[in-house]
């Protein structure tokens, strides 16, 4: 070595690493902080299926269990899921759309420190005395107001998710404008992949649905230390309208990038090119109007929203949906289907998620609306979703992009270890609460009658195979990356543009691209390689 050279110490790497701009560094940092705030949310999560597993209190008690079910959703919803979908396209979309970097990369990663700051500050409220948040991931007004929840756990959990909620907003920002800008020549707007409209889908609803939620909760700040913001019965519906034009669509911002990325899997593993492209497309921007004008079916028992407007643009809803999955399995048909892991999380997903769609058409009519709300049935609803949906398509996503990301390949073995585990977890955890619901067992309680106890102790059994199957991914991820199978560039077969750079990839993404004459120029370059004569 020359003697002027300098070699850069493990603590100035970890420094240029936290500090980096490329896209692929911050969306890891993304990844990497989400993971943590899943696990947290999730030893919440087993806390209160401990609870639960018996009637009467055995661990906690009224105030601590409020403590646990808030951070639980708040951990999940703001720290998890939505900065875990927009880190994955912060990291795909500029390599599907052929561009060297991310549109404004500070931006991007401050963003990233902000959700970050944001995450630990809601956290941090279990160092105060007063305790973390205790009024429900959605601080309903008057549950939320200073008399109600004193202390400064409440106000970090305010600041918290105000925070998060503005670096999610910014990371959205920079995908949003990397696909409107950054294009390769070639890539126009009807050839980008599906996940990458999946994703521009997703930052609208980001940017037109998050600052409501900031301004709201700003709003609930001023009224806790000021007052009079949210005053009587109608400052509680004003903070409900404020809160669920965002609660809705953040749905959806939980749900379409895993509906790309499962799309990307079910293309490649089934061998055929996606059907129903320009149908897909369609479906996705009518989803994204349509989710604007849907949240007051979260407030049908209020008597203060038109429930026959809401009921119908809710329903809906089911059209788009449709499509989607139509296209998803019309793609499986015919094709050369290989059941390796991301495959089987893609069925996973479009199976379970089917069962939280189909149960939304309940909640989305008032009648039945008004016997299962509040009760645990709503809770079944969203983990379908959100959990047995959006967390499977997840993992569809990291196993599929895993190799590209890491240049490793992981265990088959484990990783279809971990996919029954999660799947049978998922469904005895959550399927028994259909009917605890129906029985009447109401949610955000400690304590229920006795004769809902078998169920209960059935669903707590689920969440223990649940975290085996967490523990087993994890496994998986460890074993892989300390002894690497190598993956080669594109172990799969792939379609779209990522797979045509090395893995992992070069800091300014790609040296040369192929061709782009669709949305699959990949396929299209194979498919003219075979077709060309000997």
């Amino acid at each position: 070595m020359a003697s002027g050279a300098a070699v850069a110490l493990p603590a100035e790497r970890a420094v240029g690493w936290l500090a980096s701009t490329d896209h692929k560094r911050t969306a890891a940092k993304v990844a990497a902080a989400s993971l943590l705030f899943f696990g947290l949310s999730g030893i919440l999560a087993l806390a209160m299926r401990s609870e639960l597993a018996q009637p009467g209190l055995q661990f906690v008690s009224d105030h601590t269990y409020d403590e646990l079910f808030t951070m639980h959703g708040s951990g999940m919803i703001y720290l998890f899921l939505v900065p875990a979908a927009l880190g994955l396209g912060l990291y795909f979309v500029p390599l599907q759309v052929g561009a060297a970097e991310v549109w404004s990369p500070r931006l991007a990663l401050f963003g990233f420190w902000v959700y970050l700051c944001g995450g630990l500050a809601m956290y941090s409220g279990f160092l105060t005395n007063t305790g973390a948040g205790s009024d429900t991931w959605t601080a309903t007004v008057p549950l939320s107001s200073s008399t109600a929840t004193p202390g400064v756990g409440m106000d970090l959990w305010v600041i918290g998710v105000a925070l998060a909620t503005l670096g999610s907003l910014l990371i959205a920002l920079t995908v949003l404008l990397t696909i409107v800008r950054l294009r390769a020549p070639g890539m126009t707007m009807l050839r980008l992949p599906v996940f990458s409209w999946a994703m521009l889908a997703t930052t609208f609803m980001v940017l037109a649905s998050f600052p409501v939620l900031i301004v709201a909760m700003g709003l609930l700040l001023a009224e806790r230390h000021l007052g009079g913001v949210f005053t009587g019965s109608t400052g509680s519906i004003a903070y409900q309208h404020l809160f669920w034009f965002y609660g809705h669509p953040v749905v959806y911002v939980m749900f379409f990038p895993f509906v790309g990325a499962v799309g990307e899997v079910v293309a490649t593993f089934s061998r055929k090119r996606f059907f129903g492209y320009r149908a897909l497309v369609a479906s996705l921007l009518v989803f994204t109007a349509l989710s604007m004008a849907v949240w007051g079916h979260h407030m049908f028992v209020t008597g203060a929203v038109q429930n026959q407007y809401f009921s119908l643009t809710s329903h809906l809803l089911a059209v788009p949906a449709g499509i989607e999955y139509f296209d998803l399995i019309a793609t499986m048909v015919g094709g050369a289907i290989l059941l390796r892991t991301p495959m089987l999380f893609a069925l996973g997903f479009i199976c379970q998620f089917l069962i939280g769609g189909l149960t939304g058409i309940i909640v989305a009519s008032p009648p039945l609306d008004y016997h299962v709300n509040g009760s645990f049935f709503i809770v079944a609803h969203f983990h379908y979703t959100l959990f047995a949906g959006s967390f499977f398509g997840l993992l569809a996503g990291v196993h599929y992009w895993f190799p590209k990301v890491s240049g490793a390949m992981l265990r088959e073995g484990l990783g279809k270890l971990s996919f029954w585990l999660l799947a049978i977890g998922a469904n005895v955890t959550f399927f028994p609460m259909f009917f605890l619901g129906f029985d009447g067992m109401p949610r955000r309680v400690p304590d229920y009658a006795p004769r809902l106890g078998d169920l209960n102790l059935l669903s707590s059994i689920g969440a223990g195979v649940i975290a085996l199957g967490v523990l087993v991914f994890l496994a998986n991820v460890w074993i892989s990356l300390r002894r690497r199978v190598p993956a080669g560039d594109d172990p799969w077969g792939a379609q779209t543009l990522e797979w045509a750079t090395s893995s992992p990839p070069p800091r300014h993404n790609f040296d040369s691209l192929p061709p782009i004459g669709s949305h699959a120029p990949l396929l299209d370059r194979r498919e003219a390689e075979e077709a060309a004569p000997a």
